[in-house]
């Protein structure tokens, strides 16, 4: 266990989820990957699993019960916590948030921040998708 656990809420992201789990199991410092899929019919969950099997630091929780994003992330968090670790925090499967932040923000965390929070809001943040008009407004 490396003490940082990302967890990845997801549903029906197969298109992503091969590339931003790579890109989080190459950073460094290393990470855990929780994927927690609500039974995506895209095959997300496959997907992940097929990747699971040749990496011990990717787990896999496939949700069939009541969906949605918060209640994945909570029974992600959950797991997280019950795993130990240092650290746990939440990144979208949609490449919204760029993984490449991740170790600023865990080098933040081990200097002695009670709460490390990223935002595309601050300066230096960065949209890493163009959102349409509608969706920044949201």
């Amino acid at each position: 266990m490396s003490g940082v656990t990302v967890v990845v809420p997801t549903y029906n992201e197969a298109e992503n989820i091969s590339v931003l789990v790579e890109r989080l199991l190459a950073l460094e410092p290393q990470v855990d990957v929780l994927v927690v899929d609500d039974h995506s019919p895209d095959g997300t969950g496959s997907i992940a699993q097929g990747m699971a099997e040749r990496e011990p630091r990717l787990t896999v929780i496939d949700r069939s019960g009541p969906r949605g994003y918060a209640r994945a992330s909570i029974e992600g968090l959950r797991a997280a916590i019950a795993r130990g670790g240092e650290f746990v925090c939440t990144m979208d499967a949609d490449l919204s948030h760029d993984p490449d932040v991740l170790p600023g923000l865990v080098e933040r965390a081990r200097a002695g921040a009670d709460l490390v929070i990223g935002s595309r809001y601050v300066d230096g943040g960065e949209l890493v998708v163009d959102w349409g008009p509608v969706r920044r407004a949201v």
